[in-house]
């Protein structure tokens, strides 16, 4: 696939979405980015923000399985992975397929779960596979998982630990429409839910090729350095607890590859990097004496990236 067509492709799922989705260009566009890295997004918000609704119209556009899981606190394990259960009729032990045997799987309120339960989902998301009673089972590609949560409610919820957080990509907010935005959605949703009439723009193969397509993206030389010095400034231990992993780095560049491609582009540019640097890292840091903080992370983030001198090469030379 060229870049051109990888573009196109990528503008026709962007617009399959926007039919249902007002606004929200930029979060679409990090949605599509994380999902052709090959990577998983954790979309966080109040309630009523869209998220849901977003996750299913990204199912909707592209030609593959998707299934729902609603986590709650008596939610176990083996109701995302499945379990092996006595056939008496075969006289053996059968496998039954959990919800997470899918292409894109939704995992609503994810942080209403037990801490044991939410650890199920580490694996597959990280190797793409799920082990049960000792036989591992590969899950088919593309496989993307889409977890909701609200940051305002605690009662009955178990924070994300920061082995979980660092499975996915991208951390995003959805954040509320502009009063401009707001009367579109009424207009949109007066008579009829435009999800309905969404159809897939493209197939699961073609997703496939679109990932493959962008670990072709050029990444040059001294954008690498630039990165490194970016990651590195999170491992100060005087303001972070703890820094960006190994993971983090190249979750950072594969989301660059994938956000130059979406854009017509077969090189990354630093403005690519300090567009990805929030979503991609502020969730793999913890703070002294804060933790988990979305926004001062946000803060600390911006402070490195301006504090780090750009680079300025010609990009399109690898």
């Amino acid at each position: 696939m060229t870049i051109d067509q990888a573009r196109e492709r990528a503008e026709e799922i962007q617009e399959s979405i926007g039919k249902v989705i007002v606004g929200k260009k930029t979060v679409i566009e990090l949605l599509l980015t994380a999902i052709i890295a090959g990577g998983h997004v954790l979309l966080e918000d109040v309630p009523g923000t869209g998220k849901t609704m977003l996750a299913k119209s990204l199912a909707r556009s592209v030609g593959v399985k998707f299934s729902r899981i609603q986590f709650t606190p008596d939610l176990l394990p083996s109701d995302i992975t499945g379990l092996n259960y006595y056939n008496q009729k075969e006289g053996e032990f059968v496998f039954r397929e959990g919800p997470v045997f899918t292409n894109i799987l939704l995992a609503d309120e994810i942080s209403r779960a037990t801490p044991r339960t939410q650890s199920s989902l580490l694996e597959c998301m990280e190797e793409k596979q799920i082990t049960v009673d000792g036989k591992t089972y590969v899950l088919a590609p593309p496989f993307f998982v889409v977890a909701t949560q609200n940051p305002i409610e605690t009662a009955g919820t178990f924070p994300l630990p920061e082995a979980q957080m660092d499975r996915f990509l991208m951390q995003i907010s959805m954040g509320f429409p502009s009063a401009e935005e707001e009367i579109n959605i009424m207009d949109r949703f007066i008579k009829d839910n435009p999800i309905e009439t969404v159809k897939p723009v493209i197939s699961g193969e073609g997703l496939i090729k679109l990932m493959e397509s962008c670990r072709e993206v050029v990444l040059h030389p001294s954008l690498k350095s630039y990165i490194v010095q970016i990651i590195e400034a999170t491992r100060n231990p005087s303001k972070i607890s703890m820094g960006v992993s190994p993971r983090g780095t190249l979750a950072l560049v594969r989301a660059l590859q994938a956000y130059a491609l979406v854009h017509g582009r077969n090189y990354v540019v630093p403005e690519d990097i300090k567009e990805l640097a929030v979503p991609v890292l502020a969730h793999r840091i913890v703070l002294q004496g804060i933790g988990q903080d979305r926004e001062a992370a946000i803060d600390c983030i911006g402070r490195i990236l301006s504090q780090i001198e750009v680079p300025s090469e010609e990009w399109k030379k690898g």
